[in-house]
């Protein structure tokens, strides 16, 4: 009876962070500022450097760089600000970002998300793995998030997660309420989670890599064109 007792006061207690995190995440979202796709693409090309080559891994520890495309801008903005400011940790991406204001991570964002994913009309999902169930609650059954403010897992590299996982359990990611979530996973737990949101589609994507030299076709497409 105790250890029921017990099990419920731990639902409880996560049931009242997810409401929690939605208001807050929701107040964020209507702050923000409004994002200019053109101005990030214009600002971006270094991101692509990493983010716009499928496949293209992180050096060490190596895991897969995540995907971009499909993704929720407030959620890319929200990381991105986690990047620059110290409440994510990776030297790169700090970095990257310690040099952009609100407004360029705002234009970034927009520019990478393109158009977020969205289920099919119609689309059930399938059941989650027990390991899976409560990742459900923010970041849906079918891995497409229930608020810009969280992301979206459909189709992400399953390493990724892993080590976004492992991130959050040992502090390299400051979220009190994923700390506590991950916490909790054992190793295989987290590989389950992994696999299955890596699997579902529609998925998040590879965002792709133009010519970086702009007003000149890219090579192969030049090449084509030679007499």
């Amino acid at each position: 009876m105790l250890r029921g007792r017990g099990s419920r006061m731990r639902t409880g207690v996560a049931g009242a962070a997810l409401v929690l995190a939605m208001i807050s995440g929701t107040a964020m979202a209507q702050n923000a500022p409004t994002g200019d796709a053109v101005r990030g693409k214009a600002i971006s090309y270094t991101c692509l450097g990493c983010h716009g080559i499928d496949g293209y891994k992180n050096a060490y520890p190596m895991y897969s760089v995540p995907k971009l495309e499909g993704q929720h801008a407030d959620y890319l903005a929200a990381a991105l600000k986690g990047y620059r400011d110290g409440d994510r940790s990776h030297l790169t991406m700090h970095s990257q970002a310690s040099t952009l204001s609100d407004q360029d991570i705002q234009d970034i964002a927009v520019y990478f998300a393109g158009q977020p994913l969205a289920a099919p009309a119609g689309a059930k999902p399938g059941t989650p793995p027990p390991a899976a169930a409560l990742c459900t609650s923010c970041h849906g059954a079918d891995g497409i998030s229930i608020a810009p403010t969280y992301p979206s897992l459909a189709g992400q590299h399953p390493d990724y997660i892993v080590r976004a996982i492992d991130e959050y359990k040992k502090g390299g990611r400051k979220n009190p309420i994923m700390k506590q979530f991950a916490g909790n996973l054992s190793d295989a737990d987290a590989q389950v989670i992994a696999a299955y949101f890596s699997k579902l589609q529609p998925g998040l994507k590879t965002e792709s890599r133009p010519y970086t030299r702009f007003g000149e076709p890219a090579p192969a497409a030049a090449a084509a064109k030679s007499p």
